[in-house]
């Protein structure tokens, strides 16, 4: 009886792993600074969006403060 090895368990992740890297189709580094250029905009655009709807938050909480007391 010839005695076969099995992978093991870790081995196998890596191997597997390593073929589906390669299927992967990667962005141009082009195509991958336009998307970095697009997720900064979208980040500073939220940023400021939600910086006025916090400062008209804590104006109406001040408000109503002032008012109860």
């Amino acid at each position: 009886m010839a005695d076969e090895k099995k992978p093991n368990a870790i081995s196998r992740y890596f191997r597997e792993t390593v073929g589906e890297l390669r299927k992967v189709s990667w962005p141009t580094r082009r195509e991958a600074l336009q998307l970095s250029l697009i997720v900064i905009v979208v980040m500073v655009v939220m940023a400021f969006y939600l910086s006025i709807v916090d400062g008209i938050g804590a104006s109406l909480i001040k408000l109503v403060v002032s008012a109860s007391s």
